[in-house]
């Protein structure tokens, strides 16, 4: 069996309720949600895989729309020691999916600052979101092979808040295609 996992249900509505394969789990927004809800499912369960699907803003032009798979990804709400942003004091910088595509910058805030992006593109990061860090770094510790797929849903600009709800139920159609293209195929 195979997880799929939203942080929103609204990110699922163009899913249909089953999926054969596939349990879904629906996490809450933000990283400590998203860690917790994915370790309880996976103690609970026996997942050969985690397929994370939702949205993103972006901070990059050429990242402006679509659906991006995600190969990296960073906190940008975490600053070390030093005061270096991006770096934790005890968890990893980076975490991966093992597979090809962009890096995305998590963090426990609704980006959507001019000034903000500038900081978080300086970390290497294309897009924005609240949970892909902890469920990429939830699976690796569990040991189940993940990944990830990002619609962009606004410009992390002033005022991407009111695009993100525009959008939201676009951006969940775009990923329904992307799942069935990527993972009911293989």
């Amino acid at each position: 069996m195979k997880l799929l996992v939203a942080a929103l249900e609204i990110e699922l509505d163009a899913f249909p309720d089953h999926i054969p394969g596939y349990e879904r789990l629906v996490t809450g927004a933000g990283k400590l949600k998203a860690a917790f809800e994915l370790t309880r499912a996976l103690t609970s369960g026996n997942f050969t895989e985690i397929v994370i699907v939702g949205t993103a803003g972006s901070i990059d032009p050429e990242a402006a729309s679509g659906v991006h798979e995600i190969a990296h990804a960073i906190q940008h709400d975490v600053y070390d020691l030093q005061g270096t942003r991006g770096s934790h004091l005890a968890l990893d910088q980076t975490v991966s999916t093992g597979r090809p595509g962009v890096t995305i910058a998590t963090g426990d805030f609704f980006v959507q600052d001019a000034d903000e992006v500038a900081e978080i593109r300086a970390l290497g990061a294309i897009l924005v979101d609240m949970e892909t860090f902890a469920y990429i770094w939830v699976a690796q510790r569990m040991g189940i092979p993940v990944r990830a797929a990002r619609a962009v849903s606004d410009s992390a600009s002033d005022g991407a808040i009111l695009t993100f709800r525009e959008r939201v139920a676009l951006c969940s159609a775009e990923l329904w295609e992307w799942f069935q293209a990527e993972c009911l195929t293989a």
